[in-house]
């Protein structure tokens, strides 16, 4: 199983994540950053698109 890691600090509000993999990921309203949504099984060729896709490094695989 895949496991994805946010680093919220790091995170800029791109978006890119929700765009690549919406039951993956969301942004919060006060400052558009990254939420990791509670998925037990996520498609790990998906997961990686979207951490590639960040702007900041603020994914990650672990």
């Amino acid at each position: 199983m895949v496991t994805v890691l946010a680093d919220r600090a790091a995170c800029r509000g791109s978006g890119l994540c929700v765009f690549t993999a919406p039951e993956l990921f969301d942004q919060d309203d006060a400052e558009g950053r990254v939420v990791l949504l509670p998925v037990e099984a996520p498609d790990p060729e998906r997961a990686a698109r979207a951490v590639r896709s960040c702007p900041n490094g603020a994914l990650a695989l672990g």
